[in-house]
């Protein structure tokens, strides 16, 4: 999982000394024959040949990987890693040899590598793409070449893994039925508003990422858009030694975050739209006439100056996809209105 600063669920460093001595156990007798599967019937894991191969790696738990991603890591003849570094820690801290090329594939040169990687596996390379942590293509490298290979008609797989969003909702205790996943919340406050306003009507499950740093101020958003009883679970530190599920409504979680900030990656579920709330949020959107009527009795009532009536009344009424009707429009309603 990353963020738009390349702030990503790292993986854990902190493994005790038991998990160590298991996992160096591990890889001593699985790494010199990762092609084998770790238990159960004797199977060979073949390596596909001139295929792009998307693998998940670990959220924050190293025991998460999984012995076709070992393979995938000796043998693939190039690794497109979002960071080599953390490839490398990681390799070492499984007990793999990576034997491949390693290159470096991030959101800054992504789109201008793609290419040349595709012209590899054309010839037979098996093409590894792996992000810091997670699934590549979700909120991580990998979209570029994908969607290359699909128009030269080259193979692309997934060797499925850990993953920040769905651990996360199997964790919140909200419907999983239907749910949708909306990436990081916008980083200014005005676009997450209007983000916010164009979800009020949705009745699945919501899922987003968010930064400790920015926490308080979405959670204050989240509380103006869905009201305090909207229930929520707040996820940290997925999968590592201090991982916390907090859950409860809007108006809780918000508190315990003043009370206790939380550190780490957190992913955010929020519960779905009743329909009572979801035709609320339809039936509160108001034509360019509607807001000018609505705006000259606010300002006779509350005396307000026609302006401060109109700007409340559009605040208060945001159009389907969060955004703003435009004030000009409305006071020329207004005017017309009145003559």
């Amino acid at each position: 999982m990353q963020s738009e600063t390349s702030e990503t669920m790292n993986p854990d460093d902190q493994i005790n000394g038991e998990a160590q001595s298991a996992l160096a156990a591990r890889t001593a007798s699985d790494a010199p024959s990762a092609a084998a599967a770790p238990a159960g019937p004797q199977r060979t894991l073949t390596i596909p040949r001139g295929t792009v191969v998307l693998a998940a790696t670990p959220i924050g738990n190293t025991f998460d990987a999984s012995a076709r991603l070992v393979a995938l890591m000796e043998q693939a003849d190039i690794v497109a890693a979002e960071d080599t570094r953390r490839l490398y820690d990681l390799a070492r801290r499984l007990g793999v040899h990576v034997n491949g090329r390693v290159v470096a594939f991030h959101d800054h040169n992504e789109r201008s590598k793609s290419d040349g990687l595709l012209d590899e596996v054309e010839t037979g390379a098996c093409v590894l793409v792996v992000s810091d942590a997670g699934m590549p293509t979700i909120n991580d490298p990998g979209l570029s070449i994908v969607r290359r290979a699909i128009e030269r008609g080259l193979p692309v797989t997934c060797a499925p893994g850990p993953s920040a969003v769905l651990d996360a909702l199997a964790l919140s205790g909200l419907p999983t039925d239907r749910f949708c996943y909306e990436g990081f919340l916008p980083r200014k406050h005005a676009e997450r508003v209007q983000r916010l306003r164009a979800l009020q009507s949705e009745r699945r499950t919501i899922v987003f990422y968010e930064t400790p740093h920015r926490i308080a101020d979405s959670m204050d958003d989240l509380l103006s858009a869905f009201g305090p009883d909207r229930p929520m679970a707040l996820a940290r530190e997925l999968t590592k030694d201090f991982e916390e599920i907090r859950r409860g409504g809007i108006g809780e979680i918000r508190q315990s975050v003043i009370d206790d900030p939380p550190r780490g990656e957190i992913v955010l579920v929020i519960g779905g739209a009743s329909e009572n709330e979801a035709l609320e949020a339809s039936s509160s959107v108001l034509s360019v006439d509607e807001l000018a009527v609505l705006a000259i009795d606010r300002a006779l009532e509350d005396g307000l100056r026609i302006k401060d009536a109109i700007a409340e009344v559009i605040e208060e009424h945001p159009l389907p996809d969060g955004s703003l009707a435009n004030r000009k429009q409305v006071y020329n309603a207004v005017l017309k209105i009145k003559q």
